[in-house]
């Protein structure tokens, strides 16, 4: 991945702020366990929905039902944006990642996620490549459970991150790709 030119927004940052740099930020998208997943509906109404996430390589990644409402809305608008942080006000810092969400289907980014997933939710999260998705597997009373379910998985390579420190000082960072 190319390094974002990040710049601070004074227009919105404390006359003492300084940017996030670049990897304070991906430290963030990496270390998060949920993202906000915003698509968009057939009718143009905003959709959205938490989604388990992971930061692999240079893009974003989450994985959804295929008959889910967001995928529905993928099919005819791929333009997403995955917001994460914190709900504290003067703590922390949310990042915001724009960028078109683009199907997985390839099985040995398909793998590699799966063992992503695994590793990052301590083995709760196990998908088997079925084809050009995941089965998902899990134990219950000693029993093997396959939910009947076809998961679909979705890339994020940003175009922009905004980056919003909180605190002391707050400031409004854009990293642009």
């Amino acid at each position: 991945m190319n390094t974002p030119v990040t710049m601070l927004d004074t227009r919105h940052s404390d006359p003492d702020a300084e940017p996030a740099s670049w990897d304070e930020t991906r430290r963030v998208v990496e270390a998060a366990q949920l993202f906000w997943l915003t698509t968009v509906r057939a009718d143009d109404r905003p959709h959205v929905t938490p989604v388990a996430g992971a930061w692999a390589g240079d893009s974003a990644y989450f994985f959804t039902g295929s008959t889910e409402q967001k995928v529905m809305n993928l099919c005819r608008n791929p333009h997403v944006i995955l917001t994460t942080g914190c709900n504290r006000w003067d703590d922390g810092l949310d990042v915001v990642i724009e960028g078109d969400a683009v199907r997985v289907t390839d099985t040995g980014t398909l793998e590699r996620l799966a063992a992503v997933w695994a590793a990052k939710w301590d083995g709760r999260w196990q998908f088997h490549v079925l084809g050009e998705s995941y089965e998902h597997h899990y134990v219950e009373d000693g029993e093997e459970v396959i939910v009947p379910v076809t998961i679909y998985v979705f890339a994020v390579r940003p175009t922009r991150v905004l980056a919003f420190a909180k605190g002391d000082p707050f400031g409004h960072t854009t990293h642009r790709f």
